[in-house]
């Protein structure tokens, strides 16, 4: 078991490069990711359910599985900020995208793509992504939990209000269907296990596999994407990858600014930076694979599943970067100090 722990966190610290393995393997050779795709029944909305719906649920339980009521009261205790947190999910990455989408002329299905990235609640990763940067992760775990609890309604309205002018006719019910499947019931279970079972010690033990499971689950998802996908990733142009860059950076951005307008602390002014940033992309990839109105716009997965893998690497780096500076200023601090204490 320890061995098997030391394992999960070599792999959770190392996220961007579980990710990008997979994907670059399955670029080359897509069939070994091919069982992701399987389909194995449909539901009463006519939602398909493939093993990356079952993948998606099972890294949401792992998220369960590390919540507590005390998250919960969290939405109770800091109600200002994780409002401000909510606000700023739903507005500044659908309306960014919105913008982007006829900033770069993009086509219908790519728009319809990202645009559904962008109504998506916060990424599952972006919690640890927190934690590795000195964020706030309380107010993470929040923001993460208010944006899922919100995601049912907020996502099928925003997508169906942002993307009128597509082609396809967006009905709210089977997205709302397939985000309480495969999101809120899972993180439910999840909860529920750790409420159950929180003070068993092997229970407690198995809890810290989790951030594996969810990079494991994450990289699957990946690599069913770039298995489908993955052939038409460079066929429709660098606008692609320009449109998810900035989708993405521009996220961060802003969401930085959030913090800083609302005289948000350091930390918590990263961590709404990750949050707005860093979306759900694996539950929009999800999303727009098995849900039946976008059967007709099958591109639309594609720019999904760019921003998937994307999303994964760039907060690992903008992790990076924040613990960076926090090593900077306290290296240039012991430096003054020793300077002072030499004078």
């Amino acid at each position: 078991m320890k061995k098997l722990q030391k394992l999960a966190k070599l792999m959770s610290d190392h996220t961007a490069i579980v990710v990008i393995a997979f994907a670059v393997i399955t670029f080359i050779y897509p069939a070994w990711m091919g069982w992701v795709n399987h389909a194995w029944f449909s539901d009463f909305a006519t939602n398909r359910f493939t093993s990356q719906t079952f993948i998606i649920g099972i890294i949401m339980m792992s998220m369960g599985m590390s919540m507590t009521t005390d998250d919960f009261r969290i939405l109770a205790k800091r109600p200002l900020d994780i409002f401000i947190g909510a606000a700023a999910q739903y507005c500044v990455m659908p309306f960014l995208a919105y913008t982007l989408v006829h900033l770069l002329h993009l086509p219908s299905d790519l728009a319809l793509g990202l645009i559904l990235v962008g109504c998506c609640p916060g990424g599952v990763s972006s919690n640890v992504m927190s934690y590795l940067c000195h964020g706030d992760v309380a107010f993470s775990v929040g923001m993460t939990t208010a944006s899922t609890i919100l995601a049912p309604v907020m996502t099928p309205l925003l997508v169906s209000l942002l993307a009128s002018g597509a082609t396809v006719s967006i009905k709210a019910f089977p997205m709302f269907v397939s985000i309480i499947e495969t999101v809120i019931i899972p993180v439910a279970i999840g909860f529920a296990l750790n409420a159950t079972l929180g003070k068993n010690k092997k229970f407690n033990e198995f809890q810290k596999l989790m951030p594996a499971v969810a990079v494991l689950g994450l990289a699957f998802v990946v690599g069913g994407v770039v298995n489908s996908q993955g052939s038409s990733f460079f066929t429709s142009g660098l606008v692609i990858f320009a449109a998810v860059f900035l989708h993405n950076g521009l996220g961060y951005l802003l969401g930085y600014v959030v913090g800083i307008f609302t005289r948000m602390n350091k930390a918590k002014r990263r961590t709404i930076s990750i949050e707005v940033g860093m979306q759900n992309a694996g539950m929009a990839t999800n999303l727009a694979t098995t849900t039946a109105q976008f059967a007709t716009m099958p591109n639309a997965a594609i720019i999904a599943a760019v921003s998937c893998v994307w999303h994964s690497i760039s907060g690992t780096i903008l992790a990076g970067f924040f613990a960076w500076l926090d090593k900077r200023t306290e290296a240039e601090g012991a430096g003054v100090k020793k300077v002072k204490e030499a004078a």
